[in-house]
Order: C-alpha cells, then sequence, then structure tokens
C-alpha cells in the first residue's frame, strides 16, 4: 500500500510538470486534489485502520471526505 501511496503522489507531480498549459491548469489540479482525497482514505482505512472500525465511524468517515473533497473542487472551480 505505501509503494501505492507513494506512485500516486509522483504521478500527481509528473502530471503537474507536464500539463503547465494555462488552458490545462483546472483539469489537471482538480485530478490532483481527487488523487489526494483517495490518497487519504487509503490512509484512514488501512493505516488508521478505519477499515474494521465500526460502520457508523466508517460512514462517517467517508461522507467527510466525500463532502470535503467536493466542496473544495467546487470552490476551486468557482473561482474567476
Amino acid at each position: 500500500m505505501w509503494l501505492i501511496l507513494v506512485g500516486a503522489t509522483i504521478g500527481s507531480l509528473t502530471l503537474v510538470e507536464a500539463f503547465r498549459s494555462p488552458t490545462m491548469n483546472r483539469t489537471v489540479s482538480t485530478v490532483v486534489i481527487a488523487v489526494a482525497f483517495i490518497k487519504v482514505r487509503f490512509v484512514g482505512l488501512d493505516f488508521m485502520e478505519l477499515r474494521r472500525a465500526p460502520f457508523a465511524l466508517r460512514l462517517v468517515f467517508e461522507l467527510w471526505l466525500i463532502v470535503i473533497g467536493g466542496t473544495l473542487i467546487i470552490l476551486y472551480w468557482s473561482q474567476t
């Protein structure tokens, strides 16, 4: 799992470096934000052992990720 997280980090950095054009900036940034929240999910589920936690706790964690990640992306796209 650790190698997957490191690979996702390196992939995000490579993506940002490869697409520096202003037209692709928002799309690439959105993908990087989404990858970051996916990484947070993996850390929470595997390293903080929320995968085996009670259903209510895991549900709160998953909903928190969806709400905060979605809000962050919506706020980023609503900027002028």
